[in-house]
């Protein structure tokens, strides 16, 4: 009960309309005409019209992260593992940054902007901004500090270990740009701004396949990187994409202007109360995957090999859905800013359901063809044969996934993040938990340590579906 009162927006906040916000309201006629689609608008249209510029530009990325680990598999075996071991800190940064403390802001934007508080809105942005530098040193210091013993406790030895570090440092080393400029986006979605943060993230996708190689191999006068250039070519990206967002923001063209204002509590409350929460989840959900990944570890380098290229499709599903999740998160947010319950029940429920599709779908085509992902990272035998055996398993239950995904956020959107984080606690218990004892006691292959997390996605997706039948949450509107 704590933690939901916590996790709920100050309800006279939301519902008040100052009159010194009217004016600024009024003198922005694209803002009021976004605010009354989100509000009035033909649902699916609406949530695919916002969701998929997102949906476009998050492939992209995903395929700048597929070719990355495409062109590190040149360097061996080794490298593979070392990647293997760095990608759930790396998504752990990624989702807390957009999906944790990024929906806290989304969100607190969304409703500020659904119950007509414009001024709360522009301030918002900077208030995140002072969030992301913080966070962001946090992320840096931990990987310097604690990196070299996370790693070899996942099983990182020799070279594998090594190829681990480099890459860590280098790759971390921009956390704070990562954090701005995906605190930024969070405040331009939550706004229904999706345009920009897709095109930028596009721009990022185009520049950062064809660098990557170049700083990894070398180029003319650019030396061989190694692993480390990988991280090294997405660390300018981000610092780029921070300038442009930047100045973007401060020219008042964006629908939110940033600018510095003095810091208030209660707008960290606004996002706090929905982003930690969140925040919790998303390390509880790489939690499981650092301690699958640990598991795996126990089988050697080669398991450890497959079980990243075959997990980084688990990975691969977040960004597919989160064009999807962003819009859902802003068109519940913005409802329940104005008191529109009902509907915001409605988009949540249409909403899951073209989550489930559509990760169902590409889950089905390879769990029938692995071969169709893993070849694209190795062609080691023992590598694939291990990979297969998790996909086989395993993506099947990628239907279960994108619903509860969806409904997570449609729930960051009301306010409300206890049920997914009782979900995310009970994935880790199965998947990361059992999965050791399966392992480590039973002694189960790769086949138990599927089963383990296939297990896992269905009992997040059941315990997830308990926001929909709530009435605290749609039948009373409580917020």
């Amino acid at each position: 009960m704590a933690l939901e009162e916590a996790t709920m927006p100050l309800a006279g906040r939301d519902a008040q309309a100052p009159s010194e916000n009217a004016g600024s309201v009024t003198a922005q006629p694209r803002s009021d005409a976004t605010r009354a689609t989100l509000l009035s608008g033909p649902i699916l249209p609406t949530l695919l019209k916002l969701a998929l510029p997102t949906m476009v530009v998050l492939v992209a990325q995903t395929a700048v992260n597929i070719a990355e680990a495409y062109y590190v598999g040149f360097l061996g075996t080794d490298a593979l593992a070392g990647v293997a071991l760095v990608f759930p800190v790396f998504m752990l940064m990624t989702m807390m940054s957009n999906g944790g403390l990024g929906s806290g802001v989304s969100s607190a934007v969304a409703r500020a902007i659904g119950a007509g508080r414009k001024q709360d809105a522009d301030a918002l942005v900077f208030h995140a901004l002072v969030l992301a530098v913080f966070v962001g040193a946090l992320f840096t210091l931990g990987t310097i500090l604690g990196g070299p013993a996370l790693y070899r406790a996942l099983g990182g030895k020799a070279d594998a270990l090594d190829a681990a570090l480099k890459y860590s440092n280098y790759l971390f080393a921009g956390a704070i740009p990562v954090w701005i400029v995906n605190l930024q986006a969070a405040a331009l979605r939550g706004s229904g701004n999706v345009r920009v943060p897709a095109a930028v993230t596009l721009i990022g996708a185009l520049v950062m396949i064809p660098t990557s190689p170049i700083l990894i191999f070398g180029f003319g006068p650019v030396p061989r990187l190694g692993i480390g250039g990988a991280g090294i070519a997405f660390g300018l990206y981000y610092c780029a994409a921070m300038l442009f967002l930047t100045r973007y923001m401060a020219s008042g063209r964006a629908g939110l202007t940033f600018r510095f204002v003095p810091l208030d509590g209660q707008l960290f409350a606004d996002i706090l109360k929905v982003g930690v929460p969140t925040a919790v989840n998303t390390v509880l959900t790489n939690l499981t995957v650092i301690l699958v990944t640990g598991a795996v570890g126990l089988f050697g380098t080669t398991a450890l090999a497959a079980y990243g290229i075959a997990s980084r499709l688990d990975y691969v599903m977040i960004p597919i859905l989160f064009g999807l999740c962003t819009a859902t998160l802003t068109m519940v947010g913005v409802n329940f800013g104005a008191g529109e319950f009902a509907r915001a029940r409605r988009i949540a429920w249409i909403s899951a359901f073209v989550g489930l599709a559509l990760t169902g779908t590409i889950g089905l085509i390879v769990a029938l063809y692995p071969p169709l992902w893993t070849t694209l990272f190795s062609h080691d035998a023992e590598v694939l044969r291990e990979g297969t055996i998790y996909l086989h398993i395993v993506a099947p239950a990628y239907a279960a996934l994108g619903f509860g995904f969806v409904i997570a956020f449609a729930a960051q959107g009301a306010g409300h993040v206890l049920w997914p984080f009782i979900a995310s606690a009970a994935r880790i218990l199965l998947a990361a938990g059992c999965g050791w004892i399966a392992v480590g006691r039973f002694g189960a292959g790769m086949t138990g340590l599927a089963s383990m997390v296939t297990a896992s996605l269905v009992a997040y997706a059941a315990i997830c579906t308990v926001v929909m039948v709530s009435p605290s949450i749609w039948a009373r509107g409580k917020r």
